[in-house]
């Protein structure tokens, strides 16, 4: 294995790169809504990444069979939650709440990740640890309740914001079991658990829409609901997790793992920018609580945080 470098600004680009990418993928899923049901979308997405993937990755596939002979069922299904099934929850959220709280709530992965690995794995929690991550749990029940903690007791929370919130937990998931992820190439694991995603894809349209109507959703997509489906399979499929894994080659998975969490920041600001969405200041307060939030808990560890592969 390469040993981590310093970043260079080239380096510090590459790190960028990923989650601004990744980012997008909220940006997109609230542009889409009228232009491509989430289920056709999420279906199409993972068959066009996976056949995109697929050639590039034989090679490196023929190479790592040993290795993921035991493990493909794990990896198979890990694909379908921490892709399939969260990018169908992502591209179903939109429909009922703005692209600033799913991006802000998406700061929720990192704080359910530390908590899994207390709760699962023991791993003991610093005090500072600890006051993070109450501080990020505070933001995103702010926005999740659209500065109203209260509605919680009523239970009067906008479902959109309840599938980006179970949407983060199956990603939480998906982070915690990458412990058991064999030693393969990027390329292996990705083809691996992009088929993951494809089936668990095809297993949902089967589940809701009737079989001889799935050949109408897929002519009902327009045509500009098919470029938000191509920046999907590049963009935040390929090129983002191209980024990253360069990322964790130059500096190690570690400090790559960090960069993770300007997804949400660079969420809000393309949603402000791009969609023309309002900041609200219940926003701005939950934002400052999960970005000195997140701050505090990972600095607390920083030394030892896992490697989460991107989510895009």
């Amino acid at each position: 294995m390469t040993k981590p470098h310093s970043a260079s600004a080239g380096t510090y680009l590459v790190l960028t790169l990923a989650p601004l990418f990744w980012s997008g993928n909220t940006i997109v899923s609230k542009l889409a809504v009228g232009h491509v049901d989430p289920l056709t979308w999420t279906l199409a997405r993972w068959i066009l990444a996976f056949l995109l993937v697929l050639p590039f990755a034989w090679p490196h596939l023929r190479a790592d069979w040993a290795k993921l002979r035991p493990r493909l069922l794990l990896l198979l299904t890990l694909g379908a939650v921490g892709m399939g099934l969260f990018n169908l929850l992502l591209y179903t959220a939109p429909h009922f709440t703005s692209a600033v709280n799913m991006s802000i709530e998406q700061a929720a992965i990192p704080v359910l990740v530390m908590l899994g690995n207390f709760i699962v794995f023991r791993v003991r929690a610093k005090l500072l640890q600890v006051a993070g991550v109450a501080l990020t749990i505070w933001g995103v029940v702010l926005v999740a309740t659209h500065g109203e903690p209260g509605r919680i007791l009523s239970l009067s929370v906008n479902q959109g914001d309840v599938l980006v919130l179970s949407a983060c937990a199956l990603y939480a998931i998906y982070s915690l079991a990458l412990r058991y992820r064999p030693e393969i190439h990027w390329l292996s694991f990705l083809a691996v658990t992009f088929a993951g995603a494809m089936l668990a894809s095809i297993a949902a349209e089967l589940v809701f829409v009737a079989p001889g109507q799935i050949a109408g959703s897929f002519a009902a997509v327009t045509a500009e609901g098919w470029l938000y489906v191509g920046y999907t399979v590049i963009f935040a499929s390929h090129v983002a997790q191209l980024c990253y894994a360069v990322s964790v080659k130059r500096v190690g998975p570690n400090r790559a793992s960090l960069f993770i969490n300007l997804i949400p920041v660079f969420g809000t600001i393309l949603s402000v920018l791009i969609l023309g969405e309002r900041f609200e200041t219940y926003h701005l307060i939950a934002s400052a609580f999960v970005i000195v939030g997140i701050w505090l808990a990972e600095w607390s560890v920083r030394s030892a945080l896992p490697e989460i592969s991107g989510a895009g």
